[in-house]
C-alpha cells in the first residue's frame, strides 16, 4: 500500500533514565514521522513490546514528560505554530497518558469529566458542549453520560479516560497495556477507538505497549522491541531498542491479519527471548 512521509512527529535521542545508581533504559533513539496516504486521513500507530522489567513504563513515563530524562531529549512537532518542523521538548500534559486503571474522577459523570478536561481550551461553553456530544456519539457512550465511574464497564472506563486525554492533550497519546485483561468483546471496544483516533486526525499518533504480540503486529504500523542488549556476549541490565519493524515498509501496515504477520510474530518473540 502507498505512502510517504512528511513532519517528523516523534524524536527520541539518546535518551536514559536513571533512579540513583540505578539505569533503567539507556541510548533509546527513535524518529516517527507523519505518515501520508492518498485518499486517507491515517494517524501513526506504535507499539513497544519486551518482557517484563525491561523498562518499558519507564520509557513511556520519560516520553510524557512524567519523569526527568537523565540524559537525551524527547522532542515533538509544536502544531500550535503552524510552522512545518517546528519542534518542542515534552512537557507534561503534552502527551495524554491512559494507565492500566483508567483513573478517572470518581466523583464526576462521565459528561462532567469531559467538560472537566475541556477547562483550559479558549472555546464557548456551548462549544465545548458540541464537542463533548460529538465525541459521546462517536464513541458510544451517549447512554452512560450520567453515570460515575464505578457504574461503567471497563471499555466505558477506558473510551472516557482515551476522551479526556484527547482533549487535554491533543494529537499524542500513551496508553499502557491497553489491551491487558480484557475480554473479546472489549479487546475489539479498544480497536475500535484505535480506529477512531487514527481516522480524524493524521497527526494523531498511538503509542502502546502489549504483552500480546500479534495485536501488536495486527494494529501498529512500527513496532519497538525494548529488551536488554547483548554486550561482548553477556546481557547488559538496562532496557533499549533491541529491533525495529516498520510495517509500513515491508508492506504489511494496514492490512488484515494474515501469514505474513505471523512471521513477523515470530521475528518479535525470538528478539524478545534473546533479551
Amino acid at each position: 500500500m502507498t505512502y510517504s512521509t512528511e513532519n517528523t512527529l516523534l524524536y527520541v535521542e539518546d535518551l536514559s533514565v536513571s533512579y540513583g545508581d540505578k539505569t533503567v533504559i539507556k541510548d533509546i533513539n527513535f524518529v516517527e514521522k507523519d505518515v501520508i496516504r492518498t485518499g486517507n486521513v491515517t494517524g501513526q500507530v506504535i507499539a513497544f513490546v519486551g518482557r517484563s522489567g525491561r523498562g518499558k513504563s519507564t520509557l513511556f513515563r520519560a516520553l510524557t514528560g512524567l519523569v526527568k530524562p537523565s540524559s537525551g531529549k524527547v522532542l515533538i512537532a509544536d502544531t500550535t505554530t503552524g510552522i512545518d518542523n517546528d519542534a518542542k521538548v515534552v512537557n507534561e500534559g503534552d502527551i495524554g497518558f491512559v494507565d492500566q486503571k483508567y483513573t478517572l474522577f470518581r466523583n464526576k459523570t462521565v459528561s462532567q469529566a469531559l467538560m472537566f478536561a475541556l477547562r483550559n481550551k479558549e472555546i464557548t461553553k456551548e462549544e465545548k458542549e458540541v464537542k463533548i456530544k460529538e465525541y459521546l456519539h462517536q464513541w458510544g457512550l451517549e447512554k452512560v453520560k450520567d453515570q460515575y465511574p464505578n457504574e461503567l464497564s471497563g471499555g466505558q472506563r477506558q473510551r472516557t479516560a482515551i476522551i479526556e486525554q484527547i482533549f487535554c492533550s491533543g494529537h499524542y497519546m500513551v496508553l499502557d497495556e491497553p489491551f491487558s485483561g480484557l475480554d473479546v468483546g472489549n479487546i475489539q471496544d479498544v480497536k475500535d477507538a484505535f480506529n477512531l483516533m487514527t481516522a480524524s486526525h493524521e497527526f494523531n499518533t498511538i503509542i502502546y505497549s502489549t504483552h500480546d504480540i500479534e495485536l501488536a503486529v495486527e494494529l501498529a504500523d512500527s513496532i519497538y522491541v525494548i529488551g536488554y542488549p547483548s554486550i561482548e556476549g553477556k546481557l547488559a541490565d538496562y532496557g533499549t531498542i533491541v529491533k525495529h519493524i516498520d510495517m509500513k515498509e515491508i508492506g504489511l501496515a494496514w492490512k488484515d491479519f494474515g501469514l505474513d504477520h505471523m512471521e513477523v510474530v515470530k521475528q518479535i518473540k525470538a528478539a524478545m527471548l534473546s533479551s
